[in-house]
């Protein structure tokens, strides 16, 4: 045991207490949290910013307004309901069309109106939420992901999480969906993690269920060398996202929509840190060295670039 934590040390991966001590309490005020575990408040900032996201459809609050669903839905085949507290992916419901009085759910099963009503008052009551507490429902646009994904993504939509300190990218992956996540991106479920290269953009090597694998357990498709597509607008967007919210270490959520390019789809105070399996390295290093940083450049853009600089040299 003690061999192994010394070489994982020696590696310069960041474990939990770690992280929680010398970061995430050093850097998030506890007073913030608030603006990236409600979605919807999250949402809110980032239109006001000008930062892209999902469009919103609606808010359902309480139980009397489960009613107007179908009001809220009307012109929209397929969308997203989804906890406003919740994490993990926990409470999401994937709507991808309609067939006769059903809704079709993106593992293609069918589901009558109730069983959606009931799905949204089971969020109502906090089953999916933080802490258990009351929660809202928010019904949003279903990200069409861009097709270059297909051959490496099982039915959902990928997503690109980045871990942010102090405004500059430390690490990234692609988190990609696979039939044991039921189409989610969220390597808990079983969704294949391929770490990125920062400077190009490229996917690097993969693990799933914290094993390497080099192809996707569903389509066969290689996974490493496959390009990110607008990944220098996908990093600057990551590095913007500081501003956002004031926290200084960050996970930053983004999916890439065929025709709207990068969206921001949610913040997270309290990244995991699978991240450094997926790249297989630590985060260790960069961490310290942003740390000593007497002065963070001012612009997305330059810290973006740092970033990649960093990349190359640590």
């Amino acid at each position: 045991m003690f061999k192994t934590l010394l070489k994982l040390k020696q590696a310069g991966v960041v474990g939990i207490n770690r992280r929680n001590a010398d970061y995430i309490l050093r850097y998030n005020q506890r007073a913030l949290y608030p603006l990236v575990d409600d979605k919807l408040h999250t949402k809110r900032l980032a239109i006001a910013a000008g930062i892209a996201v999902p469009d919103l459809y609606g808010v359902i609050e309480i139980e009397h307004d489960i009613a107007s669903l179908p009001e809220i839905v009307r012109g929209h085949q397929d969308f997203v309901i989804k906890p406003a507290h919740g994490s993990g992916g926990n409470g999401i419901a994937v709507i991808v069309g309609r067939i006769n009085d059903r809704y079709q759910y993106n593992n293609g099963n069918l589901l009558t109106e109730e069983e959606l009503e009931y799905h949204i008052s089971n969020i109502l009551s906090g089953m999916y939420s933080l802490g258990g507490q009351p929660d809202q429902a928010l019904i949003e646009y279903r990200v069409k992901f861009d097709p270059i994904f297909e051959p490496i993504s099982y039915r959902g939509v990928p997503d690109i999480r980045t871990i942010v300190f102090r405004g500059i990218p430390v690490a990234a992956m692609v988190r990609l969906p696979t039939r044991m996540s039921d189409g989610k991106a969220n390597l808990h479920q079983g969704a294949v993690g391929a770490g990125i290269d920062l400077t190009t953009g490229c996917t690097t090597r993969a693990v799933w269920q914290n094993r390497p694998v080099e192809h996707h357990p569903d389509t066969g498709a290689s996974i490493s060398g496959f390009q990110i597509p607008h990944w220098n607008k996908l990093l600057t967007l990551a590095a913007q996202c500081y501003e956002l919210v004031g926290l200084g270490y960050l996970g930053v959520d983004v999916v890439l929509d065929q025709k709207l390019g990068p969206l921001v789809l949610e913040l997270n105070a309290r990244p995991g840190l699978s991240i450094q399996i997926a790249n297989g390295q630590g985060i260790q290093k960069r961490l310290e060295y942003i740390d000593r940083l007497a002065e963070i450049p001012s612009f997305a853009e330059s810290r973006a670039s740092l970033a990649q600089q960093l990349f190359v040299q640590i």
